[in-house]
C-alpha cells in the first residue's frame, strides 16, 4: 500500500510539473503572438517615408544602353518600369527585356532622369513612369485642396474644353500622386479633367493630429473634400479612381460623400476590397501564424489598440469590407487586379465582381504585379479605361421586351 501511495505521489506530482511546463510554454507562445501583432498592427497603419532597395544590380553598360538585375518577380516582368537607384539619389527608365537567365535578366535602358546609373549597386523596381505631370507635356496647375488637416497640394492637368467631367486620382500606401500620372493621358484624351491629390500622412499634405493611416477610413475627408473643390471649379460629373489603398479610399469617399449627385464612375487598379484579406496575406508571406494577423485586426480595430499603434481612433474593419458591403455601391465600376499582386489579393476584388455584375466590369490579369498593370500593357489598360468611359458617357438602351406576336430570332 506504502508502495504504491508513493508511485501515486510521484505520478502526481509529474502530471502536475508537465502540466505547469506546458502551461508556461502556452503562456509564452501567447505573449508572443501579441507582441507580434501589436508589432504588426503598429508597421500596417505608420507612415514610411523609406522603401528599401531589393534588387541587385549585376551590370550597367551605358554605351548600350542596358543593364542586368538579379531576377526577381518584378525584374522579369515584360513592359516599362521606373528603377530607383542607391537609396533613391538616382532613377532611370527601364524597357524591354532582352536576355533573361536563371539568375539575371538584361533590361533596356530607356533613359536616366538623374544620379549615375553606373555606380549602382542595388535599387528597385516601380509602376511610376512620370515623375511629374510636366514629363506628359501638358499644361498644369499646381493646387491647394482646403481639408480638414490644413491645404492638401494637388495637380491639376484641366481638359482642353472643359465641359464639367473630371477624374480625380488617388494614389496607394507608400507612395505619392506621381503614382497616379499614368492615367492622365487616357482620361485627358477622353476630355476629362485631371486632378491628383494627396492625403493626409501621405508625405505631401499634412499630417493628421496622430500621423497614422486610417486605411481609408480617415483619408476620405480629404478626397470628398477634392470632389468639393472640383465642384466649385465647374465639376458637374466625377469619376473617382484609386490604386491599392487608394482604393480603399475611394470605395469610402463613393459610399460617404457629402457630394453623391456628382459622382458617375469609380476605377480601381489593384484595390484593397477587404483589408482582413490583405492583412492575412502579408502575415503569410511573412510566415506568421495566423494567430498573429488576425490579432492585428483586433489591436487596430479596438480602442485600446491605440495605445500601442498611435491611432486616435479605431479602424472600422466590417466598414471597410466591400466584399459584404457589395450591396452598398451606387455607381459603375471598372475593376482590375492580377491575380500574382504579390501584395494585394485579388479573391475579395473576384468576389466582388461575381456579387454586383450588374455594375462592375472586371479586367483580370495574370502576369502584372501590383499596381503595374499599366507598365505590363499599356495599350490593353488603357483601352479598357477609354472603353469602359464610352460605355459610361453613352449608357446602353435598355432592351425592349419581347413582342408576344413577334419574337426576337
Amino acid at each position: 500500500m506504502r508502495e504504491k501511495s508513493r508511485s501515486g505521489t510521484s505520478g502526481g506530482l509529474v502530471v502536475a510539473v508537465t502540466a505547469l511546463v506546458v502551461a508556461g510554454a502556452a503562456t509564452v507562445v501567447a505573449a508572443g503572438v501579441s507582441v507580434l501583432a501589436a508589432v504588426m498592427a503598429r508597421r500596417i497603419v505608420t507612415p514610411s517615408d523609406a522603401r528599401a532597395d531589393d534588387t541587385d544590380v549585376l551590370g550597367v553598360d551605358l554605351e548600350a544602353s542596358t543593364i542586368t538585375l538579379a531576377v526577381t518577380p518584378d525584374s522579369v516582368l515584360p513592359g516599362d518600369y521606373s528603377f530607383w537607384f542607391e537609396r533613391e539619389s538616382g532613377h532611370a527608365q527601364l524597357g524591354e527585356i532582352l536576355r533573361v537567365t536563371k539568375t539575371a535578366v538584361t533590361r533596356r535602358i530607356a533613359r536616366i532622369d538623374y544620379g549615375d546609373l553606373s555606380e549602382a549597386r542595388r535599387g528597385r523596381l516601380g509602376g511610376y513612369s512620370y515623375l511629374g505631370p510636366w514629363d506628359l507635356g501638358l499644361p498644369f496647375e499646381q493646387v491647394q485642396v482646403h481639408t480638414e488637416v490644413g491645404e492638401a497640394p494637388a495637380w491639376l492637368v484641366a481638359a482642353e474644353r472643359p465641359d464639367g467631367r473630371w477624374v480625380i486620382q488617388v494614389h496607394g500606401r507608400g507612395v505619392r500622386r506621381q503614382e497616379t500620372l499614368r492615367a492622365v493621358p487616357v482620361f485627358h484624351d477622353r476630355g476629362y479633367s485631371c486632378l491628383l491629390v494627396s492625403y493626409r500622412n501621405d508625405g505631401d499634405a499634412p499630417g493628421s493630429d496622430d500621423g497614422r493611416y486610417g486605411l481609408g477610413d480617415t483619408e476620405w475627408h480629404d478626397i470628398d473634400a477634392a470632389i468639393g473643390f472640383a465642384a466649385a471649379r465647374g465639376a458637374t460629373s466625377i469619376v473617382l479612381m484609386g490604386w491599392s489603398m487608394g482604393g480603399a479610399i475611394v470605395l469610402q469617399t463613393a459610399t460617404r460623400t457629402a457630394y453623391p449627385h456628382l459622382l458617375s464612375g469609380i476605377v480601381l487598379d489593384s484595390p484593397v476590397i477587404d483589408w482582413a484579406d490583405v492583412v492575412a496575406f502579408q502575415g503569410s508571406t511573412l510566415r506568421l501564424p495566423g494567430l498573429v494577423a488576425t490579432g492585428a485586426m483586433q489591436v487596430l480595430g479596438r480602442r485600446w489598440g491605440g495605445r500601442l499603434t498611435g491611432q486616435a481612433s479605431p479602424i472600422d474593419f466590417r466598414r471597410l469590407d466591400f466584399v459584404t458591403r457589395a450591396d452598398d455601391l451606387e455607381f459603375p465600376v471598372l475593376l482590375m487586379h492580377s491575380d500574382d499582386d504579390g501584395y494585394v489579393p485579388s479573391s475579395p476584388s473576384r468576389a466582388l465582381a461575381v456579387r454586383r455584375p450588374d455594375i462592375v466590369t472586371f479586367l483580370p490579369f495574370t502576369v502584372a504585379r501590383h499596381t503595374k498593370l499599366w507598365n505590363y500593357d499599356r495599350e490593353g489598360w488603357n483601352a479598357a479605361i477609354g472603353t469602359w468611359l464610352g460605355e459610361l458617357e453613352s449608357p446602353a438602351e435598355p432592351a425592349e421586351p419581347d413582342d408576344p406576336l413577334h419574337p426576337a430570332g
